[in-house]
């Protein structure tokens, strides 16, 4: 996007190629919501989505389906062709349908409790803040967003509105995940000692805005590296206590001009665990590898929307699959009912400590030093 674009013309034109996803989740097709469900129920949270890309369709509006305590109230779109499919499609009044420019409108709309941004990286900000000063709960995507100083304007926005920030951490939720937390918090297996975490696709479109620095914040490691680093964090129950880092070689200089095409970096943390992570646009792969003094566990595929599999050296994991988006959204949901909160594992502080992470990231593999975290 060149310097000059005016930023009007950018958000009008938004809608195309939004949520480029890395891998698809089979889940069998559900009925379009039916009108009834945007009667106001106290029991079900009205959620909008602000972006309606291959994330938003393929796997947030799924889960919204699906879910039992939250639905889709409204869309958020720069495009007037997807409001209208999307309007038809779950019978969405049209009052709550809105574009980038009146969005702020939904201030007025009683449907909408919680907007869930799904905008390429560099507009989460923006439509967080947005969202917040109209007195709506917010959900992001991760990453939280393209710099610190970002994410700490957005905790902030969301303090001083009074409303909730929770960032799109579905992992959080997913069965495979939450038993290698468990088994490397509790030490099932004795300490733990060293992790193997790689990430990486052949990316297509070169023309996506994945590519580009100023909409993406950065390449595979702001994209699919960032599950690395939230594994790292939550197998050990720590926080890391320094990083280097290394970018790989550029096969593609016209396709990587402007973001990395791989990244690896090694972090320590306070048991005295070592971490080694991967990320790439260029090379398939997904994998989390946890080595402790009495035996390791394995997932893969470990990041990706499933079926997730996973085993140790004991035996195979034999844990229930589920579409990740609707778990996800269920059990924040579930929370905020029962506390007016959502959960603290995936509020604005867990998001900006990942970007404090790979901020650091970023400049080891440019400086060649070591980067302390503490």
């Amino acid at each position: 996007m060149s310097e000059n674009q005016s930023r009007r013309s950018f958000l009008q034109n938004l809608g195309v190629g939004l949520g480029t996803t890395t891998a698809a989740f089979a889940v069998p097709s559900v009925m379009a919501i039916q009108e009834t469900k945007l009667q106001k129920d106290e029991k079900k949270l009205g959620v909008a989505l602000v972006g309606l890309g291959s994330y938003a369709k393929n796997q947030l509006a799924v889960g919204l389906e699906n879910a039992k305590n939250c639905y889709l109230a409204g869309i958020v779109t720069g495009t007037p062709a997807k409001a209208e499919e999307w309007a038809k499609k779950y019978n969405l009044p049209a009052k709550n349908v809105y574009n980038y420019q009146n969005f702020d409108e939904i201030v007025n709309n009683k449907d909408i409790d919680i907007v869930y941004v799904v905008t390429p990286n560099s507009l989460h900000r923006e439509f967080v803040v947005r969202a917040a000063k109209a007195g709506k709960h917010v959900m992001c995507e991760k990453p939280m967003a393209t710099s610190v100083e970002d994410c700490k304007v957005m905790i902030k926005a969301c303090q001083d509105a009074g409303v909730q920030l929770g960032i799109g951490y579905r992992l959080h939720f997913e069965p495979f995940t939450q038993e290698i937390m468990r088994i490397g918090q509790k030490k099932v297996f004795g300490d733990v000692r060293f992790i193997q975490t790689n990430f990486g696709f052949s990316i297509g479109d070169p023309t996506q805005w994945r590519l580009k620095k100023a909409m993406a914040g950065g390449g595979p490691l702001m994209d699919v590296g960032i599950y690395c680093v939230q594994a790292s964090r939550h197998v050990l129950g720590e926080e890391p206590l320094w990083v280097t880092a290394q970018y790989g070689p550029i096969s593609d200089t016209e396709r990587f001009k402007d973001v990395e095409e791989n990244v690896s970096w090694q972090m320590q943390f306070p048991s005295g665990a070592m971490v080694n992570g991967f990320s790439s646009y260029k090379s398939n792969i997904e994998q989390l590898y946890v080595s402790a003094n009495k035996g390791f566990v394995q997932l893969s595929p470990a990041y990706s929307y499933g079926p997730l599999k996973g085993k140790t050296h004991e035996g195979d994991l034999k844990l229930p699959v589920v579409h990740h988006q609707t778990v996800m959204l269920e059990e924040i949901c579930k929370e905020f009912l029962a506390t007016k909160k959502f959960p603290t594992h995936i509020g604005g502080e867990e998001g900006l400590r990942d970007m404090k992470i790979l901020m650091a990231i970023y400049e080891a593999a440019q400086t060649g030093k070591r980067i302390s975290l503490v």
